[in-house]
């Protein structure tokens, strides 16, 4: 059965932390839930800026995307930024982020934005290939960032 994306409602929020504190362990900075609960809650209150939605595969929440605002000069304006893509240990391989993928094109087509760009970790090679076999190029730049 296809996935079915829903947006994610204050009464998601807790499931949803703890499937970003998943998504998280592997990285080097340590995972901060109330800091993540913070931001999405702000976030369910600002659509402008974005949303998230709840992956549901045949009933059960198999995942969730976050989609946000970006601005570049180099896209021409506005454009979308796959923030978030968690899918759960046992619907990977089923084709559930490339249907995620799909959905966030279909969102940036819908709202007028040009390119859709995400991050990923250099060694998550599955990730990047699930990314390039969904139209994702590779840019010859490193992300950076400064906290402020």
């Amino acid at each position: 059965m296809p996935a079915r994306f829903l947006p994610i409602t204050p009464d998601d929020v807790d499931r949803v932390v703890a499937m970003m504190a998943q998504l998280y362990a592997h990285d080097a900075s340590p995972f901060d839930a109330t800091r993540a609960r913070r931001s999405t809650e702000k976030l369910l209150s600002e659509p402008e800026f974005g949303g998230g939605w709840k992956i549901d595969v045949d009933g059960s929440l198999a995942g969730y995307i976050v989609i946000l605002l970006g601005y570049s000069l180099e896209f021409g304006g506005r454009f979308g930024l796959l923030d978030e893509l968690f899918v759960a240990e046992i619907y990977r391989g089923r084709g559930v982020a490339a249907e995620a993928l799909e959905f966030a094109g279909q969102q940036c087509r819908a709202h007028g934005w040009q390119a859709l760009r995400l991050e990923v970790a250099q060694k998550n090679h599955r990730a990047q290939s699930v990314y390039r076999r969904a139209g994702f190029q590779v840019h010859d730049r490193f992300l950076m960032t400064k906290w402020v």
